[in-house]
């Protein structure tokens, strides 16, 4: 479906007012939650804190992770910000926000491990209003280096379970929004095994609100309609059970991983493989774009991109091969919460 961009429209059920600090003190919370689990994981570095100040309105507290013993460098980033001049990239989804003072706020996660066989995680939830207009949004996904389906499964099953405390259809039609919007396109690719995403959720309309009406997510939210008994409680309530499942649905990936012994072969391939996270961040990433249009802290905002890279002309996996079995299966749509194994 095509969002509708008719100046008379708001969101739903107008929220109580204190709506910016109850989702602000969610988001610093979460934050502290992670970094926690993430320092215990590590076991052997601590993040490190940098708070900063928006000079336009706003600020936060970025916190990076680097050396440990699990994780060769990852972020953890709280902001919120506020302003009278709205970003391009949201006056073309909802003009109805023109002329309003904004606030948004939220968290976001990226963590590039040391070992290929530990797979990068990326998350991120945010809450956004302006005048009339707001509206939740966020996600998470998973990005394996190298193909085991065992964690694809318990990732996704993770996350489906926090969904369906909510509603049972988030998750099937915002899986299928999550692999839509990890799409290289010009690499015709995945970037990983996906999770969930969602934007614009104000409890009006269908669920799916992104730009391909033609694509799986459009289709199956259209056959669905729209859902019932929706409001801003119903929705901070899911993205606040879909932040606490992330430590549940990626530790035990790393603790059977990590141990993994690896190589110049895998450790080659990994950093291969980057390059495509560094191609999507800086081509495609809604939020990135959004921090850069609102001049938001350049350093938080490229936190997520890996500390090593390389790209290399013309590669290609060889047949039969680990690498070769994640482009031909993982790098592809699989219904990973009903997998099974030897299914």
């Amino acid at each position: 479906m095509v969002v509708s961009t008719e100046p008379q429209k708001t969101s739903s059920s107008v929220p109580v007012t204190n709506t910016k600090e109850r989702v602000s003190e969610f988001m610093q919370t979460i934050q502290d939650e992670i970094c926690q689990g993430l320092e215990e994981l590590d076991g052997l570095e601590k993040f490190k804190e940098d708070s900063w100040e928006r000079p336009g309105g706003g600020g936060g507290k970025s916190r990076v992770i680097r050396d440990g013993g699990v994780f060769e460098q990852g972020g953890v980033n709280f902001s919120e910000v506020w302003g009278d001049r709205l970003p391009p990239s949201i006056l073309t989804q909802r003009p109805e926000a023109a002329g309003h003072n904004f606030y948004a706020t939220g968290t976001s996660m990226v963590l590039h491990p040391k070992n290929p066989y530990v797979p990068t995680v990326h998350l991120n939830y945010r809450y956004f209003e302006a005048g009339p207009v707001w509206w939740f949004g966020g996600g998470i996904d998973l990005t394996p280096y190298y193909p085991f389906a065992e964690d694809a499964a318990h990732f996704h099953q993770t996350i489906k379970a926090a969904c369906d405390k909510s509603h049972k259809e988030y998750y099937p039609v915002f899986k299928r929004w999550c692999d839509e919007y990890f799409y290289l396109k010009h690499r015709q690719e995945m970037r990983g095994v996906g999770g969930i995403f969602f934007d614009y959720q104000d409890g009006q309309e269908e669920l799916y609100k992104g730009p391909d009406d033609q694509g799986a997510a459009a289709i199956y939210s259209q056959q669905l309609g729209v859902p019932e008994s929706r409001n801003w409680e119903s929705l901070f309530t899911f993205v606040q059970n879909c932040g606490k499942s992330f430590l549940p649905a990626y530790k035990t990936i790393v603790e059977r991983r990590q141990p993994m012994k690896y190589g110049d072969r895998e450790r080659n391939f990994q950093l291969y493989r980057r390059g495509r996270y560094v191609e999507f961040n800086l081509v495609y990433d809604r939020g990135t774009i959004f921090g850069l249009q609102t001049n938001g802290r350049t350093e938080s905002i490229l936190m997520s991109l890996p500390p090593l890279v390389r790209w290399e002309y013309g590669y290609n996996p060889e047949p039969n091969t680990p690498e070769a079995e994640l482009y031909e299966v993982f790098l592809k749509p699989h219904d990973w919460a009903n997998w099974k194994p030897n299914h």
